[in-house]
C-alpha cells in the first residue's frame, strides 16, 4: 500500500509514518521542508504548502491513501494563516483525492472543535459544534472537519480522528509550553479545582491513525464518522503538569493558586495588548488557555474501541517513564 502523510515531519506525523513503515507500507511525506529522520526511514519527501493546490495534487498522485495531519496549530496567530492552512489546505487535499482517484482519507481533527464554555465529562461524538470559538485554531479545524465528513460518499471514504493533547518525547507544543513556564520557577496553578483532562501519548494517537487507515473503504460503516482518541485515563490537569516538570527535573509548581476569574480577565487583557501594539509571539496567557486549565474535558472512546479496534498501547505511567528517560538523555534541556 502507498500512503501520503501531510505534515509527516511533525510530532504526530513522524509517529504515524514510523508505524506505517513497520507495517510494510510505502510512504510519501508532504511538508514545507525536508527532514533527515524521514530520509533514514526511506520515506519519499515532497515539499510544498497545503494552500498550493498544484503542489498538493502532485503529492496525492499514485497513492492509495492520504493521512491528512498537516495543519497550523496554536492558540494565537493571524486568522488568515489558520484559514490558509486548515481550511484551504483541507479543501485542496479533498479535491486532489477526487482528481487523482484516491478513495481513502484519514483526517486529524481536534476535540477543541466541540469545546463548549464549560466542562466536558465523558463526552461522546454526538456533542454538537458550538456557535463560537475563543481561538482561530478550533474555529478553522471545525470547518475543515465538517468538510471532510461531508466529503464521504461513493467515491471517497473518510474518517476524522480527534486526539486530545498529544504528548511524549519530542513533543513540540504541549510539553515545551509547560517547561517554558515551569523552568522560571514561577508556574502556579490557575483555579482551585484540579479538573480531569484527557491526554494522548503520541504512539497511541499514531496507532489510532493506522487502525483507521486499515479499516476505511468506500461503503464501510466507519466512513464519514468522527472519533475521539485519548489514553482513556483522564488525569487531573495540574497533576499531569507536575509530573511533566518532575520528568524534566524542572522546578515544581509554586504553592497556592490564582483564581480562575482574575486569570481569565488577565488573559483577555493580554490578548488585547498583543493585538493593539502588536507584540511578537503569543501572549503568555489567553482566555482559551485559562479555560483549558480550569475546565474538565475528557471523552468516551468506546466508539473508537468498537469500530476501529483501538486500545491505547501505552498507559500514562509508561508514558511518564519514557518521557523521564528521554529527558535524562537530553542534558541540554534540563534545568
Amino acid at each position: 500500500m502507498n500512503a501520503l502523510v501531510t505534515g509527516g515531519g511533525g510530532f504526530l506525523g513522524t509517529a504515524v509514518i514510523r508505524r506505517l513503515v513497520e507495517r510494510g507500507w510505502s510512504v510519501r511525506s508532504f511538508c514545507r521542508r525536508r527532514y533527515p529522520h524521514l530520509e533514514s526511514l526511506g520515506v519519499e519527501q515532497m515539499q510544498g504548502d497545503l494552500a498550493d493546490e498544484e503542489a498538493v495534487s502532485e503529492a496525492v498522485r499514485e497513492v492509495d491513501l492520504v493521512l491528512h495531519i498537516g495543519a497550523k496549530a496554536g492558540v494565537w496567530g493571524k486568522r488568515e494563516d489558520f484559514i490558509r492552512a486548515n481550511i484551504e489546505g483541507t479543501r485542496n487535499v479533498l479535491s486532489a483525492c477526487r482528481r487523482c482517484g484516491v478513495r481513502r482519507l484519514v483526517y486529524t481533527s481536534s476535540p477543541s472543535v466541540v469545546f463548549p464554555a464549560g466542562d466536558m465529562e465523558g463526552a461522546t461524538e454526538d456533542v454538537p459544534y458550538p456557535k463560537s470559538y475563543r481561538s482561530h485554531y478550533p474555529a478553522t479545524k471545525a470547518v475543515a472537519e465538517r468538510m471532510v465528513r461531508e466529503a464521504a460518499g461513493s467515491d471517497l471514504a473518510t474518517v476524522s480522528l480527534r486526539p486530545h493533547l498529544l504528548w511524549g518525547p519530542g513533543d513540540t507544543q504541549l510539553i515545551p509550553g509547560i517547561l517554558a513556564r515551569g523552568r522560571t520557577g514561577r508556574l502556579r496553578r490557575i483555579g482551585r479545582e484540579d479538573k480531569l483532562v484527557d491526554f494522548t501519548y503520541v504512539d497511541n494517537a499514531a496507532e489510532a491513525h493506522v487502525l483507521a487507515a486499515e479499516k476505511i473503504e468506500v461503503g464501510s460503516p466507519v466512513s464519514g464518522k468522527v472519533y475521539f482518541i485519548s489514553q482513556g485515563e483522564p488525569m487531573p490537569v495540574w497533576t499531569f503538569i507536575a509530573r511533566v516538570l518532575e520528568c524534566a527535573s524542572a522546578p515544581p509548581l509554586r504553592p497556592g493558586a490564582v483564581p480562575a476569574g482574575p486569570a481569565w480577565l488577565l488573559g483577555a487583557a493580554m490578548e488585547a495588548i498583543w493585538k493593539i501594539l502588536p507584540l511578537p509571539g503569543e501572549p503568555p496567557l489567553t482566555r482559551f488557555l485559562v479555560e483549558e486549565l480550569t475546565t474538565a474535558h475528557w471523552f468516551d472512546i468506546s466508539a473508537a474501541k468498537r469500530d476501529l479496534g483501538y486500545t491505547p498501547p501505552v498507559d500514562m505511567e509508561e508514558g511518564f517513564r519514557r518521557l523521564a528517560d528521554w529527558f535524562s538523555r537530553q542534558p541540554t534541556v534540563k534545568s
